[in-house]
């Protein structure tokens, strides 16, 4: 293994583990944050015709630095076209025509449901988070969801006091009783580990563990008995081009941003 290789931190094997997941043919719905930082690596790697598409109605972006927000200008620059956010989700997203959503949250369960609203009680709660937005009807009608967190007993939690954005529902089997299509969340990755849903309960299970990282540190980290699928993997490392082009992204993002 190369210095390069050897040297990557947590977060960049977590982000680098999420851009590999894309294929060149995806139609990806790309959440600010981790999400957006995966996305635009896989674009600038091994994706490079993906199809980027943002909340605020972006087609085809090809930012050359990482997004603040939806409404950052340098995602309507690099664009091939900008709709109106009602044609985004009537005719892109409820008319089944992405095939991937990317997504993060404040707070997941095992059947990969996602909070983003409230810790506590709705009506009087601990913390009062930023909402949903459109992360619902992404969750819903995409063919099929990525999630990117980073891994901690304060997110991966037991049971959400709140459900923003369906996952497999609260035992697992209510996403397929309502009848919902789409396959929701395929892969969650996180610091430590990527996890698939089991294919009978549909519980996320480990079945890739990051390189330097133990059974027993992914087991301390979540508020829930961890499941393993019968076959695990190690991650591979990152590759000397990976992190070259994740750093790079990463630096002029920053400079970018110092500027404005």
């Amino acid at each position: 293994m190369s210095a390069a290789t050897a040297n990557h931190t947590p977060t960049e094997m977590m982000t680098i583990a999420a851009a590999r997941a894309l294929r060149n043919e995806d139609v990806c719905f790309v959440g600010i944050g981790a999400p957006s930082a995966a996305c635009n690596l896989a674009r600038l790697t091994h994706a490079p015709n993906i199809t980027l598409i943002y909340e605020s109605g972006t087609i085809a972006t090809r930012p050359t630095v990482l997004p603040l927000s939806i409404g950052d200008g340098e995602l309507c620059d690099t664009a091939l076209t900008t709709v109106s956010v009602p044609e985004m989700f009537r005719y892109w997203l409820q008319g089944g025509r992405i095939s991937v959503g990317f997504l993060g949250g404040a707070q997941i369960d095992r059947f990969a449901n996602l909070n983003t609203t409230v810790v506590g009680a709705y009506d009087a709660p601990k913390v009062r988070l930023p909402g949903g937005g459109g992360a619902p009807e992404i969750a819903s009608n995409c063919q099929e969801i990525f999630i990117i967190m980073a891994q901690s007993k304060r997110a991966f939690v037991d049971r959400l006091d709140f459900i923003t954005s369906m996952g497999h529902g609260r035992t697992g089997v209510e996403r397929r009783a309502m009848g919902i299509k789409t396959k929701g969340p395929t892969r969650l990755i996180t610091d430590m580990a990527i996890y698939a849903p089991d294919p009978e309960t549909c519980e996320m299970s480990v079945v890739s563990i990051h390189p330097g990282i133990s059974r027993s540190q992914i087991e301390d980290s979540l508020g829930w008995p961890v499941r393993y699928a019968a076959e695990v993997v190690e991650t591979p490392s990152p590759t000397h081009d990976e992190l070259e082009v994740l750093r790079d992204m990463q630096a002029r993002t920053r400079q970018a941003h110092q500027q404005s």
